[in-house]
């Protein structure tokens, strides 16, 4: 078990302990407690009514009050309190917002997506998620006062002080409007990261990652943009640029970082234009609308349409030329495609793993579609968020009951 919590400031090692075993289970007893942490059974007690006196433990009803014991003396049972406080996680994408308020258990209490309009300026887009950070806490039945730590991804590399550089078309100045500056104050801990970082976040938490060292996951469906994981660490770099797309301008068989919603778009109406489709087939249709949705290419791919794999093979050359060039620099075990568009991606990555081998001189990493979906940087934030509670912000808090309750 990791120790994060030390002795909360008590002296005694065997109270931290406690609640560092709290964040890792749900309901348990002292004899669970002894058996992890090798204390007495003196000690654990002593340590958990502590931490129970200082309402950072709960005692729940035991079992024979529940209804679910049925002779002898019943355990007492405990949890960490979820009186605590929340934490909040948030997607600040270019074209989208989702806000997660959550509990410390991991149980979402409210989460809300919603479209944003990428003509606003950084103001109006600050303006906007502080305001919808706060509905959201509103909704929950809790206020700022309760938040224990905020994890905000954004579409923009971030340094370690939440600021990202500046983009020669005002881009990040957009997408990151001060978030660092205007957060000061809502939590003992917010950062402010990558939503490419805080997809590989995700997917070695709750995803396609689990287990493994070495992968990219990389976010595709908008703009391209790679969370990089190489011997179990998320790579930053100095401005928080590493895996950032924009490379992707300068790649031969690329020639963008926008994303794989483009890549589809760019791909039918090339075909179209050259007349390798016909007009009045189920991808031709497609194209008679301002834009074309991915999703239904894909579908129609998925049930074998000629013209539609025909464009999922194409763009399974420009994923495996992405894939290859990725390879080649961090030597990943797998690439996580991620985002809405990785539902229904198959076809065109099945196309992809096929050219790989020839993009580079590495074993060839494993290509996976996420199970995520459009939520992946959420997860990320939340996971964040729950992470940065747990070690600083939560320790903080029974140090200072602690010391009260003296």
């Amino acid at each position: 078990m990791t120790e994060v919590s030390a002795d909360l400031g008590t002296g005694r090692a065997s109270v931290g302990a406690v609640l560092d075993f709290a964040w890792t289970t749900g309901e348990f007893t002292a004899t669970e407690v002894m058996a992890s942490t090798s204390m007495t059974r003196s000690t654990a007690i002593d340590a958990i009514d502590t931490l129970v006196g200082a309402a950072v433990l709960t005692e729940l009803p035991n079992a024979r009050v529940a209804g679910s014991y049925r002779s002898g003396r019943p355990s007492r049972r405990f949890v960490l309190s979820a009186a605590l406080g929340v934490v909040i996680g948030v997607d600040a994408g270019d074209t989208h917002l989702a806000v997660t308020v959550a509990d410390l258990r991991d149980r979402a209490l409210v989460h809300h997506r919603t479209d944003l309009d990428p003509s606003q300026s950084a103001a109006e887009r600050r303006k906007t998620i502080l305001g919808r950070m706060d509905d959201a806490l509103t909704e929950a039945e809790h206020a700022r006062g309760d938040v224990l730590a905020v994890c905000i991804g954004v579409a923009a590399p971030v340094n370690r002080d939440g600021i990202s550089p500046p983009h020669p078309d005002g881009f990040w100045e957009r997408t990151n409007p001060g978030l660092a500056e205007a957060l000061r104050g809502w939590a003992p801990v917010v950062q402010i990261k990558n939503d490419a970082q805080l997809a590989a976040i995700a997917e070695g938490a709750e995803g396609a990652a689990i287990g493994c060292r070495d992968y990219v996951a990389l976010l595709a469906s908008e703009r391209f943009g790679g969370g990089v994981v190489v011997d179990g660490h998320v790579l930053h770099g100095a401005h928080g640029g590493v895996g950032e797309g924009v490379v992707f301008d300068h790649i031969v068989g690329v020639g963008s970082a926008f994303g794989l919603r483009y890549a589809v778009q760019d791909q039918v109406r090339s075909a179209m234009d050259a007349g390798e489709i016909a007009s009045g087939g189920a991808v031709g249709r497609l194209v008679e609308g301002d834009r074309i949705d991915p999703r239904l290419l894909l579908t129609l791919a998925a049930s074998g349409d000629a013209d539609a794999l025909l464009v999922t093979s194409r763009v399974g050359a420009t994923v495996a030329r992405i894939v290859g060039v990725l390879g080649s620099m961090y030597d990943p075990d797998r690439v996580i495609v991620c985002g809405a568009v990785a539902e229904s991606i198959e076809p065109v990555l099945a196309a992809a793993r096929r050219i790989l081998p020839d993009e580079l001189h590495l074993p060839a990493p494993e290509i996976l579609a996420s199970t995520l979906g459009a939520e992946v940087v959420s997860v990320g934030a939340v996971a964040t968020a729950r992470r940065l509670a747990r070690e600083r912000a939560v320790p903080l808090l029974a140090e200072q009951r602690l010391r009260a309750s003296a």
